[in-house]
């Protein structure tokens, strides 16, 4: 294994040394990386441990042979471990394996589709499927968050090393094509909202605020040329961030903690909301065009 300067519990840290040295023995796993919370220095002590396995979509490893590393480790039975693309086509597959040392994820990447997916960021494009992943779905640009944030443990081919070397600049047309199309999507929705509003209608309205914050914090990554990993911590992340709103997270938690019950209410709560986006879509740097 690599030579790893993450700072890990004791048994975390052994149990990371077993499995990454069953690991690299497995024909067809080109790469072994250690990404989550622990790779990007946000750890708690519960957290899980996340391996990444990355291999060729031509010489995919043997899901037989994980599934014995996993039931090797697990300490409460044998673990579910998925076939490829078995979670969706952007999360792909992997293992949740309970073990003595704590919750250890396995999840694949297909290198060819992790370079397909910067190649295509660098011209601007950024796919979503929103079925994959709670909250607001699954951004394609994970991959590169993933891919900048990875420690790794195991990469004969530099596999890892060249990705990393593809993603250490944020694309800039990535940037604009992000910033420009979310707050269009903001806009719009706001729109929409107002009508919900007015009928009284909880459910859509509801939906089109929370809508518009998913669209926010997409902007306000890719202004502040970022790459979105997660929702998870969203808010206390863009807090740090150089060009943001003043307070935005603070008026975000309390706009979306009580939206109301009426049309009063929720009128209230649109506004403060609109004056949000206006707020973001000000900022420095940002060039969009409302075209309503």
């Amino acid at each position: 294994m690599q030579n790893l300067t993450i700072a890990l519990p004791e048994s975390k840290r052994l149990l990371l040394d077993r499995l990454v040295g069953a690991l690299a023995h497995v024909p067809g796993i080109e790469a072994v990386v250690l990404g989550g919370s622990y790779a990007r220095g946000t750890a708690r002590e519960k957290s899980n441990l996340d391996i990444g396995l990355y291999y060729r979509e031509s010489t995919p490893f043997a899901i037989v042979a994980v599934q014995s590393i996993a039931n090797a480790v697990s300490a409460h039975g044998n673990p579910v471990v998925t076939d490829f693309y078995g979670r969706g086509l952007w999360v792909n597959g992997g293992a949740r394996i309970h073990t003595a040392a704590g919750k250890v994820d396995l999840l694949y990447r297909n290198i060819d589709q992790v370079e397909r997916t910067i190649e295509e960021a660098g011209h601007g494009i950024m796919r979503h499927d929103y079925q994959e992943q709670p909250p607001y779905g699954f951004y394609s640009i994970i991959y590169l968050a993933e891919t900048s944030i990875c420690v790794p443990l195991h990469d004969p081919n530099g596999n890892i090393a060249r990705l990393k070397q593809l993603v250490q600049s944020y694309p800039p047309a990535l940037k604009t094509r992000v910033v420009n199309d979310m707050l269009w999507s903001a806009e719009f929705t706001l729109l929409h909202a107002r009508d919900f509003v007015t009928a009284g209608d909880v459910y859509n309205t509801v939906g089109c605020l929370t809508r518009i914050a998913t669209a926010l914090t997409q902007a306000l990554y890719a202004l502040n040329e970022r790459y979105f990993i997660s929702d998870k911590k969203a808010l206390e992340e863009i807090s740090g961030f150089d060009c943001v709103p003043r307070r935005y997270a603070d008026q975000m938690r309390s706009i979306l903690a009580f939206p109301g019950a009426t049309p009063e209410e929720m009128g209230y709560t649109l506004a403060a909301l609109a004056s949000v986006f206006q707020s973001v879509a000000a900022l420095p740097g940002v060039e969009y065009q409302s075209p309503f």
